[in-house]
Order: structure tokens, then C-alpha cells, then sequence
């Protein structure tokens, strides 16, 4: 009765701190949510709480590892994270929830070897990291000194040069830039540039002034 006891606790506790991490994966509105890490670090405890009821069963029959089947968890789990790994253009989305499956995976079969503290201990520094380090992070990816841009805009004359204007007033320094004509529209281009920033100019700021310049329709970073 004792095991059975402490069996349910182990699930319990491995689904409340799965929940944590998902419910902020959900507030996120990302691919793998509430559902999908609750489940995962479930699944985590369950195969460790099943590894270490073989070992004791069998353990001085045969040789077995009590840490193989939690090993393979930790390798099975890339491919679910992979599914959530998504690649537009020249930019990656995904990678966070992919790791945070793993890392609810390695909480599962902490919970599920009795590692409660290492648990615990994991699924809010996690949570802490997945919820306040975005707004760093985003500060961060906003001051970047280089910036990949792709702009519409009209084909006609002295456009290029507005556009060269308002980066030259700023100290912009191109990098790079890159024509590409439409097939079935001769009114628009699209323009690629690689730039580099001041360091107190924000690149939202560029891509805001961009938009307001006569002539461009659209911008989007690279």
C-alpha cells in the first residue's frame, strides 16, 4: 500500500509541475501546450517509477540498468520536440518549446526516481526563465547592431535614393542590398537589405520609419 501511495504521488506531482511549465507554453499560445507537457512528464515518471520497479524485481538475476529506459526518454523526446520546430524564411520558431520539452521530460523522471527537490527545483526555474527572460530577450534581439530586411516597394525612379536618404541621415551602414523583380507586377520590387545599426538605434524604430517612407508597401525582417 505504501508504493501504491507513493506511485501516486510521483504522477501527481510529475502532472502539477508538467501543467506549470504547459499552462505557460499555453499562455504563449505555443504548438506544445497544457495537454502536451503534463503528458510528457507523466510519461517521464512513469517509464523511471516502471525502470526502477524491473531493477528491483530482477535486480541479481540479471544485469539490468535502471537508468536505460529513462535514457531512452531523453532521446525519444527529441523527435516529438522536432515537430514543433518550425522554419519561415530565414528564421527558426520552435526551438523554446522543443527545449522545454526536454526539460519537462528530465522533471518527469526526476519526480519518478524519488529526485523530488531536483524536480521541483527544475519546473520553477523553468517556469521563471520561460516567463521573465522573454522581456530580456526581446531587448536584447530589439538592440541588435545588424538587421535583414525585405521591403516592397514601388518601381520607379528616386526611390531607392529616398530610402538611402533616411539611412544615411541615421548613420545606417548597408551591408548588402539585393533586387528582385516580379514576374507579372513590373509597379514593384522587392528589395533586400543587410544593415548595420547604430548601437542606440532600435531596430523598430527603422522598420517604423521604413513603412512611413513614400513608395514602400510592406517590411519584414529576415
Amino acid at each position: 500500500m505504501d508504493d501504491f501511495l507513493v506511485v501516486v504521488i510521483k504522477l501527481l506531482l510529475s502532472a502539477a509541475l508538467g501543467a506549470l511549465i504547459g499552462f505557460e507554453r499555453e499562455h504563449s499560445n505555443r504548438p506544445a501546450g497544457l495537454r502536451t507537457n503534463t503528458l510528457v512528464c507523466i510519461g517521464a515518471a512513469l517509464v523511471q517509477i516502471t525502470s526502477i520497479d524491473i531493477f528491483n524485481r530482477y535486480s541479481g538475476q540479471t544485469n539490468i540498468d535502471p537508468a536505460r529506459l529513462g535514457a531512452q526518454v531523453i532521446s525519444g523526446i527529441g523527435f516529438l520536440g522536432a515537430g514543433t520546430i518550425i522554419r519561415e524564411g530565414a528564421n527558426i520558431k520552435g526551438l523554446t518549446t522543443a527545449a522545454g520539452l526536454w526539460v519537462v521530460a528530465c522533471i518527469g523522471i526526476a519526480i519518478g526516481s524519488g529526485s523530488y527537490a531536483a524536480g521541483i527545483m527544475g519546473a520553477v526555474l523553468a517556469y521563471i526563465i520561460l516567463r521573465s527572460m522573454r522581456v530580456v530577450e526581446y531587448k536584447m534581439a530589439n538592440r541588435s547592431k545588424y538587421l535583414e530586411l525585405d521591403l516592397e516597394i514601388a518601381n520607379k525612379p528616386g526611390e531607392i535614393g529616398r530610402i538611402g536618404k533616411y539611412l544615411g541621415e541615421k548613420n545606417i551602414s548597408i551591408r548588402n542590398m539585393v533586387f528582385k523583380e516580379y514576374e507579372d507586377d513590373d509597379e514593384r520590387v522587392n528589395l533586400y537589405l543587410s544593415i548595420k545599426l547604430p548601437t542606440k538605434l532600435m531596430k523598430q524604430e527603422v522598420i517604423g520609419n521604413l513603412l512611413d517612407e513614400e513608395g514602400v508597401y510592406s517590411v519584414e525582417e529576415l
